[in-house]
């Protein structure tokens, strides 16, 4: 396998500039996803990875080499699309021993590499299949064999599953957490879908208009975002923001004052900013508490999902012009029209300024120390 390191990479499609300067250091055998919403860059980025679209400016490295002018197939670089992209006149077998044959590969190597990828993969039993014959998790699966027999450095998933339905989706991200584990592999994956990156990446790149806004971890992410775009991207369902004022504040705990009138207390060093700073409050669904007396607010229920185990409010509370979410057990009885009481602890809260920038927490969250 490989790292990777890109050094302020930008893209450019004549007058429009697509990414901005992107700096990012991948390890060898790291699985690292790509996050953000549609036009952001992230397939842009990854097929200037592959070789498939040239760098307008920057240095990849691959393994400590320049590769901006090799060629795809000289990158050692295997990517595996949304489409399958598999040709409908071979069988499974031969579409996955497609570009060992034309590299000039011996027919035992061959025949040995493609079964063995086929049984990692569970699909050893298709190997007479066409294409047309098998599901679109199965497709999938051949096209991400086809990948794995060449050996390549680098795998590079541009939203593999995203035309398989959910259930399909769920088991083929399992497989692929495990073939990452087996193969011990540097894959750079690009997906849309939160689930997807928060179980399969040991580092997550969120990408917001063609820049990085933050890289870290999954539980980084989640319990320190450093932006609002981050705060309000990582999780679901999406986190709640509230307009507030600073009333005051020190290098440990700050009172914020809500359009409402009320008072709410929050863990972080607000000190060196003015009284009254405009200033936007957040707060996840699932850290509240039902009747929890610090920092309490209230609101009318419009809207109920029960999902089950769980189920999700939304509530209209006064002076905000927009519904919040609440996640709370499926086993508590809500109903349309009640009135509801909730509090949130204030290491559970999350303050941003104006330009969307997370104030310095002084607390670990409650569920991020348990």
């Amino acid at each position: 396998m490989a790292s990777l390191k890109l050094s302020n990479i930008k893209k450019s499609f004549g007058n429009v500039d697509v990414l901005h300067g992107i700096d990012l250091d991948i390890k060898d055998g790291e699985f690292v996803v790509l996050i953000g919403e549609s036009g952001c860059g992230k397939s842009t980025l990854l097929r200037l990875l592959s070789g498939l679209e040239d760098i307008t400016e920057g240095d990849l490295y691959i393994d400590d080499e320049r590769v901006n002018n090799h060629p795809p197939a000289k990158r050692s670089i295997a990517m595996v699309f949304q489409s399958y992209a598999l040709y409908p006149h071979m069988n499974v077998l031969k579409n996955m021993a497609f570009g060992l044959k034309i590299s000039g590969q011996s027919k035992g190597y061959i025949k040995e590499k493609v079964v063995d990828a086929a049984k990692k993969l569970k699909i050893d039993h298709l190997l007479e299949r066409l294409p047309r014959e098998l599901s679109g998790g199965q497709r999938q699966r051949v096209a991400i064999g086809r990948a794995i027999v060449r050996d390549p450095k680098v795998f590079l998933f541009d939203e593999p599953l995203s035309n398989l339905d959910a259930s399909l989706r769920g088991q083929t991200r399992v497989e692929l957490g495990k073939l990452h584990k087996e193969l011990d592999a540097t894959i750079i994956y690009v997906t849309h879908d939160q689930v997807e990156a928060m179980t399969l990446g040991d580092k997550i790149v969120v990408m917001n208009q063609g820049r990085i806004e933050q890289v870290g971890t999954p539980l980084t992410l989640y319990h320190s975002p450093e932006t609002r775009f981050v705060a309000s991207f990582i999780g679901s369902p999406n986190m709640n923001f509230l307009n507030a004022k600073l009333h005051k504040s020190d290098s440990n705990m700050s009172e914020l004052l809500l359009d409402s009138g009320l008072k709410i207390t929050v863990a972080i060093n607000a000190s060196n900013l003015q009284t009254g700073t405009p200033l936007e409050l957040g707060f996840r669904p699932e850290h509240i508490q039902i009747d929890q007396p610090e920092n309490q607010l209230s609101g009318v229920i419009t809207l109920i999902e029960q999902l089950g185990e769980l189920s999700y409010l939304y509530v209209k509370i006064a002076d905000h012009p927009e519904e919040i979410v609440l996640k709370v057990p499926g086993n508590k009885a809500f109903k349309f029209g009640d009135e509801i009481k909730f509090g949130i602890s204030a290491e559970n809260l999350y303050v941003f300024d104006q330009s969307g920038k997370a104030l310095q927490r002084t607390h670990k969250s409650l569920n991020e120390s348990q």
